[in-house]
């Protein structure tokens, strides 16, 4: 089956100040961020790329334009909006800082199945969401592109922590546990047995997971998990 690199967006406005952007318009990348983005072209240069999807969110999409400029066969990502970051609901737009002192931050931390956000969606309807979305598309580029195809998504960071969580059979009450830094790469490649999680929030050189003897295509390496609620 093709390999996913799931690429979180690179540092927002958002993370510099502290917020919890959710869906808000107008996030962008900051100067950091910027330069995670034109950093991921290098770091993927070595891998050949058979189509790019993207949460709808501009800090998503201004991630994957480097790449993608240096890809002009790849076109315009896909925007799927199941990839986009969880809805916060009433959460959206305030500090962390602030939103730790909330009771439902703990149910958030400790027990993420049962966390519902005020006026937003529920970890658990993200999970589906999101789990849902990429094994999907898995399906259709192994379909449309073949077993040994890559291909890359960028979103969120709780997103990617859901999907990592169901690939390593973990609980959602668990996926707390994983941490995924902006602009790193979390590689996982589905089989008809099970999923295996070939890099988590990796920052460094990406040139091994390319196809061939040695590569992608020999299940290899796990991810050392930890972290807490990111800021999107």
């Amino acid at each position: 089956m093709p390999t996913l690199l799931l690429v979180r967006h690179g540092r927002s406005t958002a993370n510099t100040a502290g917020i919890l952007a959710g869906w808000t318009p107008g996030v962008d990348l900051d100067d950091t961020g910027r330069d995670q983005a034109a950093a991921l072209a290098g770091r993927l240069a070595a891998i050949p790329l058979a189509r790019a999807v993207s949460s709808p969110l501009e800090r998503c999409r201004q991630t994957l334009e480097p790449l993608l400029a240096t890809r002009p066969e790849l076109g315009d990502p896909a925007l799927d909006e199941r990839l986009g970051e969880c809805r916060y609901g009433d959460w959206t737009g305030r500090p962390l800082a602030e939103l730790a002192g909330e009771p439902l931050w703990r149910t958030v931390q400790d027990h993420a199945a049962a966390a519902a956000f005020p006026a937003g969606e529920s970890l658990r309807e993200l999970s589906h969401r999101t789990v849902t979305a990429v094994r999907e598309w898995d399906e259709k580029i192994a379909v449309e592109h073949g077993e040994d195809a890559v291909w890359v998504a960028c979103s969120h960071g709780d997103v990617i922590k859901a999907v990592v969580a169901d690939a390593l059979g973990l609980h959602l009450d668990h996926f707390q546990r994983i941490n995924v830094d902006p602009c790193s790469v979390t590689a996982i490649r589905y089989t008809p047995q099970r999923p295996f999680v070939l890099r988590m929030g990796d920052t460094g050189d990406l040139s091994s997971l390319a196809p061939g003897p040695g590569g992608h295509g020999t299940p290899a390496g796990d991810a050392v998990v930890g972290g807490a609620t990111g800021a999107g």
